[in-house]
Parts: structure tokens; sequence; C-alpha cells
């Protein structure tokens, strides 16, 4: 059991050192084509951080482990809002008055209750609703590249946690390739050996995915806000968890479709779902009041995540 711990945590490090590495030669390369910075700033820095949610999940669909997959992405969503938000709140506060935000929230919202409906649907997330959720995804991106364009709104702050971008073609071309090398052997060693530990400790392959690899998957979101905290960057801490949040839904749940299907388990349906559900609304209600998670929420928010780290391991000893 040793060995396939040693190997997840391995899996884990090998998964955020390459797509760091990925993210950081994407924006070289967006520099290197002109890419306007705004456009750069919501797709590639906001979305990048889930690059490891991506791999791990289309792998573990690949690899007929799909309770892996739909912990992977509730179990991130849940990381997300109370300890990636949680933990610099007690840092710094974290202003939820920021302009933009609320339309995006609202999306986030839409995207939660649709991927929640489909985990109760016969068939869960299937090729065709896979489908259906990644064309929305690429909709969102185009119509905020456009909105951006046209001076709707400020995303060029994501690009101060990324102003060490490779320059010239050569080193750009070096971090795309290994990054693009790197998820997948990182993804290869996460996932089956997650598969063996759950095997092993006889837990359900979600346990795994909500906890283990949603912490990890997160942990890039975790140093993107935390950074952003202590520069008093509210609308870059926030951004980043409704942009992550966004993809897991859309884009990870999507590509799970696409590449087999992915199913949910009871337990996941009762408990795990509408606890991601919940804290979309904590989060949505902060955003939409423009109120401020302030320490005390920021302790609340961190306790909370712990408590449900908790009753999923009081659960998985009593099962």
């Amino acid at each position: 059991m040793g060995m396939m711990l040693f190997f997840v945590i391995a899996g884990l490090a090998v998964l955020l050192i390459s797509g760091d590495i990925l993210v950081r030669g994407a924006v070289g390369l967006a520099k290197l084509l002109n890419i306007p910075p705004l456009l750069i700033g919501m797709t590639i820095v906001a979305f990048g951080t889930s690059a490891p949610e991506l791999v791990v999940t289309v792998k573990a669909v690949l690899a007929g482990e799909a309770g892996i997959a739909v912990g992977n992405i509730i179990g991130s969503n849940i990381a997300n809002v109370l300890l990636v938000l949680g933990l610099p709140a007690i840092i710094y506060p974290i202003a939820c008055s920021v302009d933009g935000l609320k339309r995006n929230a609202v999306i986030m919202l839409i995207a939660t209750a649709l991927f929640s409906w489909f985990a109760f649907q016969p068939g869960a997330i299937d090729f065709n609703r896979g489908a259906f959720l990644f064309a929305l995804i690429v909709a969102f991106v185009a119509y905020s590249g456009l909105r951006m364009r046209s001076g709707g709104q400020d995303e060029a702050e994501e690009l101060e946690e990324l102003e060490d971008a490779p320059s010239g073609a050569v080193r750009i071309g070096v971090y795309i390739i290994v990054g693009l090398i790197g998820l997948p052997i990182g993804a290869q060693l996460l996932v089956d050996n997650a598969a063996l530990l759950a095997a092993q400790l006889g837990v359900r392959d979600e346990l795994i995915g909500l906890t283990i690899i949603a912490f990890g998957t997160s942990l890039p979101e975790l140093a993107t806000v935390v950074a952003a905290a202590m520069r008093k960057h509210s609308a870059v801490a926030l951004g980043n968890v409704v942009g992550s949040n966004l993809f897991n839904l859309l884009a990870v749940g999507g590509a799970a479709g696409l590449a087999g299907g992915a199913a949910f388990s009871p337990a996941a349906q009762m408990f795990d779902v509408p606890v991601m559900i919940a804290c979309t609304i904590l989060v949505s209600g902060f955003i939409f009041l423009r109120g401020t998670i302030n320490r005390m929420w920021g302790v609340l928010f961190s306790i909370a995540y712990f408590a449900y780290i908790g009753v999923l391991a009081q659960g998985a000893l009593a099962g």
C-alpha cells in the first residue's frame, strides 16, 4: 500500500509540474503569435490550471475507472470553493464586488445544475451529453473572447502569475513538448495506482477521486489564488475559481462523456453532488451580494472542507 500511495503522490507531482510547464509554453506561444493578452488570460491561464483534472479524467474513463473521473470533477469543485477560497481568505479577505463576475457566476450555476441533472439520469454522462457539455465550454470561451476583444471586461491581471513565460520558438517548443509528454505520464501513474489503492482499501473509486486526486489537482488553483490574495487581486482569485469550476463541469465533464461515459454511484448522487451544488450556491451568493469572504468566513470554509473529508473518511471506515 505504501508504494501505491508513493506512486499516487509521484503522479500528482508529475501532473502539476507538467501542467505548469505546458501552460507557460502555451502562453509564450500565444505571445509569439501576437494573440491579445486579454484572450490569453481568459483561455490559457484561467483554464490552464485545470489541465491535470482533464487529463486524469480522460485517462480514468479510458481505463474503466469512471468513479475516479467523477470523483475528481466533483471533489475539485468542492475544494476550489471551500479550500482554494477559504485558506487565502485567512491570509487576506477576498472582496466579491468585482465587475463582470455576476455573469460568469450565473453561467457556473447553470453548468452545475446541468451537470447535476445528468448525474441522476439513466446513462449519466454519455457520449451525447458529453458532446453537449463540451460544446458549451467552447461557446463560453468564444463568447468571452469576443467580449474581451471589444473591451467588455479586463482579465489581463491573470497574466501576472505567468510573467516568466518562455520566449523564443525553440524554448517555447521545448516547454510545450515536455508538458504534453509529462501530463499523460503523470495521469498514468496517478490513475493506475489510485485504482489499486481503492481496491486495497476496499473503498469506492470515487472516494480516491474526491479526496487525494481532487486535492492534488486543485493545488495549481490554490497556488494562484494565494498569490492573488496576497497581492490583493480579488478579481484574479474569484475569476480563477469560477473559471476552473466551469472548466471542470463543462470541459472535463464533457471529455469524460466523449471518452466513453461516466456514471455516478448512489453515494455520489445522495451526498457528493448536493455538497458541490451547495458550494456553488454559497460562492455565487457572495458574488451576487458583492460581499467579502473575510477571515472568519475563510476559517469556516476551511473547516467545512475538512469536515467534508472527515465524513467521507468515516463513511469509508464504516463501509
